[in-house]
């Protein structure tokens, strides 16, 4: 099986090179832009790919013929799209045309990656079938590219996920997980909201989930993130209590004090029936992800 990954240097995307890397009966090309950043470089090839460059995604695209590509590469950074609406819509929706494209040509799967943030959080924790309403110009990108899925003529799936947590080899990129933690062991003072709620998701749950979709051939909407919905502010403490760190140092705010640039959605999380009965989704408890993050930690340190 021929299996094309883009954004193989973000955090997901790592995670999937390292699960399926030298793995028996798959062929694997990860892209991303610029250099590889993954460790490892043996069972699978690399190349550099610009995915707002239509002429590249469909040079790449067409040159491995893929069966599958998972494509985790997207612009995040929530506040970020809202003041660079062009470039937010260039990485998350003209991409997916591309790929869609591609995706024709040469009948591959399209599994893309989409957010919780597609949900205005009145409702959750939500399922697949429930309806989208996005509050910020993030989720109004993501929502538009599953409209282009959805309208499509290819195989796809959407793989929607909630704040993704865990290590990468050059530890470049923070997550919240990561980030509460090295600031609790500095004793700053943080304040943290207490009326978001979310499932955070172990990086190997959610790249097991993605594989599972390709290997099963599943298609459709899949909800994939950890099994815990918690507040904003409880994550940190779990973070606290699970280090032995001062969780006193943590002050509650409100998301309204905060003047983001964009929207946030109160409460979302995921019913996760449709992935485990399906595909055979079996994600960790927040605890058993902290407890697989440090022993990662352990032996990067060693």
């Amino acid at each position: 099986m021929k299996i094309l990954i883009t954004g193989s240097n973000g955090l997901l995307g790592q995670k999937l090179v390292k699960l399926l890397a030298n793995k028996d009966n798959v062929e694997l090309l990860a892209t991303s832009k610029g250099a590889n950043r993954v460790n490892d470089t043996s069972g699978y090839q690399y190349k550099s790919l610009d995915i707002t460059n239509k002429e590249e995604v469909l040079s790449i695209v067409n040159g491995f013929r893929p069966n599958a590509i998972i494509n985790t590469a997207a612009m995040t950074n929530v506040d970020a799209c809202e003041s660079d609406k062009e470039l937010c819509w260039d990485l998350n929706v003209n991409a997916v045309k591309y790929f869609i494209e591609a995706s024709e040509k040469n009948d591959s799967h399209l599994i893309h990656l989409s957010t919780d943030f597609v949900f205005d959080g009145e409702e959750g924790p939500y399922k697949e079938g429930d309806q989208p309403n996005p509050l910020s110009y993030y989720g109004e990108s993501k929502h538009e590219a599953e409209k282009l899925l959805q309208a499509s003529n290819i195989k796809w799936s959407i793989a929607r996920t909630i704040i993704v947590y865990g290590i990468v080899d050059d530890m470049s990129r923070s997550n919240i997980v990561l980030w509460a933690k090295e600031a609790l062991e500095k004793g700053n003072p943080l304040t943290i909201v207490d009326d978001q709620f979310r499932s955070p998701t172990l990086a190997e749950d959610l790249a097991m989930g993605c594989w599972l979709i390709a290997k099963k051939e599943a298609q459709g909407i899949f909800h994939l993130s950890g099994k815990d919905v918690m507040s904003i502010i409880d994550l940190v403490y779990n973070v606290a209590d699970f280090y032995g760190l001062d969780k006193s140092i943590v002050t509650p705010i409100k998301s309204a004090s905060l003047n983001q640039a964009a929207k946030r959605p109160p409460k979302t999380g995921f019913i996760l029936d449709k992935a485990i009965n399906d595909l055979g989704y079996n994600p960790v408890s927040f605890e058993e992800g902290l407890a697989e993050l440090t022993e990662q930690l352990t032996a990067k340190a060693n």
